[in-house]
C-alpha cells in the first residue's frame, strides 16, 4: 500500500508545482530523494548502554535499524580517538521516507513546546534543507519512561532541484510549519 503523503504528491503537489515554475513535465519539478536522520553521542558513543538505548529510540521513530558512525581522526581537544563511536544514522528512501515526513510534521513537531517554525534558512545552495531537533521525545514512538537522557536529532532532506526556492515551495505544500519573515 502506498503512503498517502506520496499519492498526496503526486496528485496535488506536483501538478501544482508544474504549474507555479512552468515546468515542460512533472519530471522537471522538485523530488524528495532521501533524509539522513543522524544523532550525535560524543563520549557517550563509547557505553555500549548508552548506544544501544539510543539505537532503539532512533529504530522506533525511523521503523529502520541506524548505524554506528564513527570518528574520522584522532582530535585530543575534544578528547576523540580515530574509529570510536561518535553517533548513529540512518537514511530513510521510498515509502519509508514519506511515512516519516507524514509523522513529523502532523505529530511530532507540533508537540515541541514553544514551538515558533522551522527557520527557512536551513537550505543549502542545492536545495537540501537541514533542521535540528533539540529532543527526541516529541516522537510519540519512544517511551518517555525508559530514556536516559534527551538528546538531539539532525535532519536532512535531500531534494533533486534545480534551485532551493523551488524545494522551500516543495516543503511548504507539505505543510512544512517555517517560520513567516519578519516574525521572531
Amino acid at each position: 500500500m502506498e503512503p498517502r503523503l506520496k499519492e498526496i504528491i503526486v496528485n496535488e503537489i506536483n501538478p501544482s508545482l508544474k504549474e507555479m515554475f512552468g515546468y515542460k513535465n512533472l519530471y522537471m519539478g522538485p523530488k524528495i530523494e532521501k533524509i539522513v536522520i543522524n544523532m550525535g553521542l560524543g563520549l557517550d558513543g563509547n557505553d555500549s548502554k548508552i548506544l544501544s538505548s539510543c539505537q532503539d529510540d532512533l529504530a522506533s521513530i525511523t521503523g529502520q535499524k541506524p548505524i554506528v558512525t564513527k570518528f574520522k581522526k584522532s582530535i585530543a581537544n575534544f578528547k576523540t580517538r580515530k574509529n570510536m563511536n561518535s553517533g548513529l544514522k540512518v537514511t530513510l528512501r521510498k515509502n519509508k521516507m514519506y511515512e516519516f515526513i507524514d509523522r513529523l510534521v502532523n505529530i511530532a513537531l507540533p508537540r515541541i513546546k514553544d514551538f515558533r517554525g522551522l527557520n527557512a534558512n536551513g537550505f543549502d545552495k542545492f536545495g537540501n534543507y537541514t533542521f535540528g531537533i533539540k529532543e527526541q521525545i516529541i516522537f510519540p514512538e519512544v517511551n518517555f519512561d525508559k530514556v536516559d537522557k534527551i538528546r538531539g536529532l539532525d535532519i536532512t532532506i535531500v531534494i533533486k532541484t534545480m534551485k532551493k526556492e523551488h524545494s522551500f515551495e516543495l516543503l511548504k505544500k507539505l505543510n512544512f510549519p517555517f517560520k513567516e519573515k519578519g516574525s521572531n
